[in-house]
C-alpha cells in the first residue's frame, strides 16, 4: 500500500507539474484590432434544435462585429420546426441563410455532413470570407465573442482558434458533471500545449471553431474528417499535422443552452465518444480504467488507511481541481468530490466500450454512427 500511494503522489507531481499547467486557469490578453475586419461566415448544424435556435441565431445577428458577417443554418432533417425557429429569430435579416440538408451519406457522420453542406453553401454565399465559424444550435454567443477571437486569429495568423463555452451547471447532475468534465479535457488536451507549434498535442470545442477558410482547403475539406465522431478534435488534429497553428480558450460569457436535468443526459454525453477517444481498443480501455482507478480512486482510500502519502496525492488532486471549481462558482468544498466524480465517468468510459461492441455507438440524435478518431 505504502509503494501505490507513492506511485499516485508521483503521477500527481508529474500532472501538476509537467502537463502544460492544465490546471490553472489564466486570463488571456486582449489582442490588437487588426488593421482590416475580415469577412466571416457561420455555419450552425442543426437538428431538432428548437429549444436553443432563436437563442443561437439571435446571439450572432447580434454580434458588435465591425466586418461582414453571414449566417448559415443547415437544417438537418429536423421534426420540431428548428428552421422556422431560426427564420423567426433573424426576424427578417437578409443576413440568415437556410439550407435544407440533403440525405445523410453513407462513410459520414451527421453533423460533419452537415457542417460539409455548410461550407458548400458558404462558397454561394460568402465566397469571400476569410473564416468559417462553425458553432453548435444551442449556444447564446456574447456580443464581442466574434471580434475577439478574429482579432486573436489575424494577430497571431492562427488556422483554428476555439472556445470552450462555460456549460450550465445548476442541477446536481451538471454540478458534479460539468466541471469535472471541463477538467479532464484539459488534462488530455492541455491548452498550453495545444497553442505550442511545436507540441503534437491538438484539440478544439466544437460550440465554436473560427476556421481559416484555408486551411480547411489544406486538408482536403470536411471530407478528410468525414467519419469522425470526435469531429473538433479530428479537425484540429488535422490541421496541426498540415502546420497549422491552434489556440483554445475558456469562454467566460458565451454559454451553453442545453441543460442536463438528469444523470441520463451527460451519461450519455461522455459514453457517445468515449470509446472512440479510445480508438476502440480494449487494450487502452483497460490501461484507462487502471490509470484512473489509481490517480483519481486510490488517493482518498491511502489516505482514510492513514497513509502519509495518500493524503498528499490526496491534497494535490484537490488542489489542481480548485480552479475549476471556482470557475464554475461551486464551493471550495466541492473539489474533495472528485475521486467519486472519476467513478461516474470511468463507469460511463466502459459503458461506451459496451454500446460499441454491440452496434450502438455513437448515438445522436436518433442516429447510431459508430465513427472514428484521426490521430
Amino acid at each position: 500500500m505504502d509503494w501505490l500511494a507513492f506511485v499516485a503522489l508521483l503521477a500527481w507531481a508529474v500532472l501538476l507539474a509537467g502537463r502544460g499547467r492544465f490546471w490553472l486557469i489564466e486570463r488571456q490578453p486582449i489582442p490588437p484590432i487588426p488593421a482590416e475586419w475580415p469577412e466571416v461566415v457561420a455555419v450552425i448544424p442543426a437538428r431538432d434544435e428548437a429549444e436553443g435556435i432563436g437563442q443561437t441565431v439571435a446571439s450572432l445577428l447580434a454580434q458588435d462585429y465591425p466586418g461582414r458577417f453571414t449566417l448559415i443554418v443547415v437544417d438537418d432533417h429536423s421534426s420540431d420546426g428548428t428552421a422556422e425557429i431560426a427564420r423567426a429569430a433573424a426576424n427578417g435579416s437578409d443576413r440568415l441563410h437556410v439550407v435544407t440538408g440533403e440525405e445523410l451519406l453513407r462513410g459520414w457522420t451527421g453533423k460533419v455532413w452537415a457542417m460539409h453542406q455548410g461550407l458548400m453553401a458558404a462558397d454561394e454565399i460568402a465566397p469571400n470570407a476569410r473564416h468559417v465559424l462553425f458553432t453548435d444550435a444551442d449556444i447564446r454567443h456574447s456580443k464581442g465573442e466574434l471580434a475577439l477571437l478574429v482579432a486573436r486569429a489575424e494577430a497571431e495568423r492562427l488556422d483554428l482558434a476555439s472556445l470552450m463555452v462555460r456549460l450550465n451547471c445548476e442541477s446536481p447532475p451538471e454540478r458534479a458533471l460539468i466541471p469535472a468534465f471541463v477538467f479532464f479535457f484539459r488534462m488530455l488536451y492541455p491548452f498550453r500545449w495545444i497553442a505550442q507549434p511545436s507540441s503534437r498535442t491538438a484539440g478544439a470545442a466544437g460550440g465554436v471553431m473560427l476556421v481559416r477558410r484555408e486551411a480547411i482547403a489544406a486538408i482536403g475539406g470536411m471530407a478528410a474528417l468525414k467519419g469522425a465522431l470526435i469531429d473538433d478534435c479530428t479537425l484540429a488534429r488535422r490541421i496541426k499535422t498540415a502546420k497549422g497553428r491552434l489556440w483554445l480558450g475558456l469562454a467566460e460569457e458565451t454559454r451553453s443552452l442545453r441543460v442536463y436535468k438528469g444523470w441520463a443526459e451527460p451519461w450519455d454525453m461522455i459514453a457517445r465518444s468515449a470509446y472512440d477517444q479510445l480508438e476502440h481498443s480494449p487494450l487502452l480501455l483497460a490501461g484507462t480504467v487502471a490509470s484512473m482507478l489509481l490517480v483519481f480512486v486510490a488517493p482518498p482510500l491511502l489516505a482514510l488507511a492513514g497513509l502519509v502519502k495518500g493524503w498528499l496525492a490526496w491534497g494535490a488532486m484537490t488542489a489542481a481541481y480548485m480552479p475549476m471549481v471556482r470557475f464554475y462558482r461551486l464551493p471550495h468544498g466541492w473539489a474533495l468530490t472528485l475521486p467519486l466524480v472519476a467513478l461516474v465517468y470511468l463507469g460511463a468510459t466502459v459503458h461506451s466500450a459496451i454500446r460499441h461492441h454491440l452496434g450502438r455507438g455513437g448515438n445522436w440524435k436518433g442516429r447510431f454512427e459508430a465513427g472514428r478518431t484521426e490521430r
